[in-house]
């Protein structure tokens, strides 16, 4: 939502990519005044609505406080007149017009459902150890950004678990995906690494690698709000559309489940481990399709599409790898890319690592994404000029 409206009032200033939803035309506007405005009008309201637990987060944090101050000095830098005054007029108006547009867009629905009803048969979900709840089963059907609807690319079944593939997921998963304290795992050094580099946030991440990429492109404004606004609509759509796949199409349930549980589950080829326990204790969400690949899928292809090729070599860091390797310490691990597709593919390889996801919900995820981000890179702020 900020970086639509960031992406409307830049426009209205200088058309040269559609409008999502403020179309008004503000000649002769501040920019920098127009960017602030926007971004300070959507995030003030909106993180103020924020949910527990992540309102405390954000009033703990000051988080609120923080972008008033950032918006003030960055007002305080733009000479008094009438260009100032017409920039803040049309920032303010182009976020007046996306947080319209969203009202009433389901995404008020519950986070923590415990009484969300759990499968008894081999195959359905049922609550992940350490959780009496279902995160945000209704998020399915939140108004997508860019996408018909949430179905519009729900992909096909998960394999069934009487069968033979679905055997050789669930041994991949059960050797490597282990803590290696409680379960041996058969994972290298590098990827313990990777699957704790990949935990992190999916949207926090890109972005990161997203401006990390603009500043050394040079982006102007008007095509850095074009590629946020972009990535951050397929972003959002891509976990609308996952969460549809996994609750309202599948319930499929979880590596640790069904590790756990294989003695019951009809396939000769699994072997049960009552005390099977992943790297990280795993979200409570079904498996399939894995959420984290399609957003590393959507991602990589709108950074593709947007840059016209693949093959661009950047590095990043993570801020849930251990204490001392973070993005924040001194010395933090960085692990470099030849290009977009190569990191969602280690993005989501990465879920196998951490014991979160079956390969069948990785592959599918990942195809997911990409249609998702070509769809929203062909139908929405196209270029004019």
């Amino acid at each position: 939502m900020t970086h639509i409206a960031i992406h409307d009032a830049l426009n209205a200033i200088d058309r040269r990519s559609r409008p999502y939803t403020y179309r008004g035309s503000a000649h002769g506007a501040s920019p920098d005044a127009a960017v602030a405005a926007a971004a300070r009008d959507v995030l003030v309201p909106v993180l103020r609505e924020l949910p527990a637990p992540f309102a405390d987060c954000v009033t703990g944090a000051k988080v609120v406080e923080g972008v008033e101050a950032r918006y003030a000095a960055v007002l305080a830098r733009i000479p008094d007149g009438a260009a100032k005054t017409r920039g803040i007029a049309t920032g303010r108006a182009a976020a007046a017009a996306i947080l319209a547009a969203r009202a009433g867009d389901g995404s008020d629905t519950p986070l923590f459902d415990t009484a969300y009803p759990q499968g008894t048969r081999p195959g359905e979900y049922r609550f992940t150890p350490g959780s009496d709840f279902a995160f945000a089963p209704g998020w399915g059907g939140v108004t997508t950004f860019a996408l018909r609807s949430a179905v519009q690319f729900r992909p096909g079944p998960p394999y069934a678990v009487t069968s033979k593939r679905y055997a050789r997921d669930f041994a991949e998963v059960k050797r490597l995906g282990g803590d290696g304290v409680t379960t041996p795992s058969a994972r290298t050094a590098d990827q313990t690494e990777m699957a704790r580099f990949w935990v992190e946030s999916s949207p926090l991440l890109w972005n990161r690698v997203a401006r990390d990429v603009a500043t050394r492109k040079h982006l102007d404004l008007w095509e850095s709000a074009r590629l946020f606004g972009l990535l951050d609509m397929a972003l959002a759509d891509g976990y609308v559309a996952t969460f549809d796949t996994k609750y309202r199409a599948y319930n499929f349930w979880r590596p640790v489940t069904a590790i756990r549980n294989a003695a019951d589950d009809g396939n000769p080829l699994t072997a049960a481990d009552p005390t099977w326990t992943p790297l990280v204790q795993t979200p409570p969400i079904p498996d399939y399709d894995s959420g984290h690949s399609v957003e590393g899928g959507a991602a990589a292809q709108v950074l593709q599409r947007f840059f016209g090729t693949d093959r661009i070599r950047f590095e990043t860091c993570s801020y849930t790898l251990p204490a001392g390797q973070t993005c924040t310490d001194a010395a933090p691990v960085v692990r470099h890319f030849r290009s977009f597709s190569e990191a969602s593919d280690e993005n989501g390889r990465s879920r196998i690592m951490v014991g979160f996801h079956f390969r069948k919900a990785v592959n599918e995820g990942i195809a997911h994404g990409v249609r998702i981000g070509d769809w929203t890179v062909n139908h929405t702020l196209q270029r004019v000029r």
